[in-house]
């Protein structure tokens, strides 16, 4: 029995012993799988999420780095804008003060019969406009004009003229465009012609607030004379005159090339002060007198560098404007040319003259004269055909 027993333990032991190898062992097979596929998921896991988190890190850097970029770049530019402003404000201010240099009369004793004054006028856009003045000293203005200077010049230039009208008994204002002069911005600058018409319109209400009742004409010159031309189509502008005077008016300009006028609204856009031609230090000549030629291109408030491309696009919008709508010009008017003049075509002028509907209007060809008639030799002879012309649209009110 104890044998049955001892032989009943160890079969137990045995079957126990087989039984419990035979557990272990699949037990360790199921759990290895396990363990496994588990540490697996873990390592991918742990794996995305450090892709994850290095991918999310590296945008953020990036995200960083293109910020810091773009607020350097961003500095950069408003630097560089704060430079170019802060220039422009020198340049103006530098200008502003050769203009209150230029002479207001002529030779040591000259201008003792004539008063003069430069101020400042807040132009429509809040600009600063430098003007001149120039009045009889000891009688009552029988008239004013009003002088409109060309591109790139000033209105200093016209004291021989203004002492011309002040001795015939009329009063001068003159004004210097936006970017000219003593004005405000960027030499030889327009960044629109408009503009100019809208600050003629603010001086002569200037002008009109401080003399009441005295009858005003407007003189424009060269492609001043297109913007008098155009102000004078506005009726609120035109009831304010008595009349324009155009000196070789800018009525038909053509690009030096066709594909300047074709790309010149886009770039006028993209690239408005861009220059795209040479100057020209020489200058094209504008007057028979190699003295008064000498004097334009040497002054140093006469803008002699490549035209801007706005300012190119300006003058070409505005003079076809002003061919499209000849036919609506119902001001009296007086208008010059020289026939050899090289800036401006002197047809346009008859065209103007042909179809205009003003009732008084008067055209004055002068064969072989160069651009600026008031700086001809005959500049005398010229000035007093256009006093002639304002005293005869005055007379109807002297009677």
């Amino acid at each position: 029995m104890e044998r049955g027993g001892g032989g009943g333990r160890g079969d137990e032991m045995m079957m126990t012993s087989g039984a419990t190898g035979r557990i272990h062992s699949v037990f360790r097979s199921v759990l290895s799988r396990r363990a496994l596929l588990r540490v697996a998921v873990a390592l991918q896991s742990l794996f995305l999420w450090l892709l994850l988190l290095v991918g999310g890190l590296r945008r953020r850097r990036a995200a960083e780095s293109e910020a810091s970029a773009a607020a350097e770049a961003g500095a950069g530019t408003w630097k560089a804008r704060r430079r170019r402003q802060a220039a422009e404000e020198e340049d103006v201010r530098r200008r502003r003060a050769l203009a209150e240099e230029v002479a207001m009369a002529e030779g040591a004793g000259a201008g003792q019969g004539t008063r003069w004054d430069t101020f400042l006028v807040a132009g429509a856009r809040r600009n600063a406009l430098f003007c001149r003045l120039w009045a009889p000293a000891t009688k009552e203005m029988r008239g004013i004009l009003v002088i409109i200077h060309g591109l790139n010049e000033h209105s200093g230039r016209y004291l021989h003229f203004a002492e011309q009208l002040t001795a015939c008994g009329f009063g001068v204002y003159a004004m210097d465009w936006i970017g000219h002069g003593g004005s405000d911005g960027l030499h030889g600058y327009v960044p629109s012609l408009d503009y100019v018409v809208e600050d003629i319109e603010v001086l002569l209400d200037k002008i009109m607030m401080e003399n009441p009742g005295v009858p005003c004409f407007l003189l424009g010159h060269s492609t001043g004379g297109a913007v008098v031309l155009k102000a004078s189509l506005y009726s609120h502008i035109r009831e304010k005159l008595e009349g324009i005077i155009l000196t070789s008016p800018a009525l038909r300009v053509k690009p030096a090339h066709p594909i300047v006028g074709a790309v010149a609204p886009i770039f006028s856009l993209v690239a408005p002060k861009f220059q795209f031609k040479g100057a020209n230090k020489r200058g094209i000549p504008v007057s028979r007198d190699p003295a008064a030629l000498l004097a334009k291109y040497s002054d140093p408030l006469v803008y002699t560098g490549p035209i801007r491309v706005r300012t190119g696009h300006e003058i070409l919008r505005i003079s076809s404007y002003l061919l499209h709508n000849l036919k609506k010009v119902t001001i009296p008017f007086m208008v010059l040319h020289g026939t050899a003049d090289r800036v401006t075509d002197p047809l346009a002028s008859q065209d103007l003259y042909n179809e205009a509907a003003s009732r008084h209007k008067d055209l004055r060809l002068y064969d072989g004269f160069l651009h600026d008639l008031l700086f001809e030799p005959e500049r005398d002879e010229i000035g007093a055909e256009i006093i002639g012309w304002m005293d005869g649209m005055l007379r109807p009110q002297a009677v």
